[in-house]
């Protein structure tokens, strides 16, 4: 299995993020063929990466 340096990522909360505790998740950019995610609370999470189209499907699938 590939590692994946997030040391740098530029973590991005969701735009549905609030200040009131929600369950959020934030998404890292710039990692090619991957889209690391870790929940918004708990920047020390452990991240979850998601192959790049695998992301987009899911964001598909939320959209409809």
């Amino acid at each position: 299995m590939r590692e994946y340096d997030l040391t740098n990522a530029r973590w991005h909360k969701s735009s549905y993020s609030n200040g009131e505790g929600g369950d959020c998740v934030e998404v890292a950019a710039g990692i090619p063929g991957v889209v690391p995610v870790r929940d918004t609370k708990v920047q020390d999470s452990p991240v979850l990466l998601l192959s790049a189209s695998a992301w987009a499907d899911f964001l598909d699938a939320i959209r409809h």
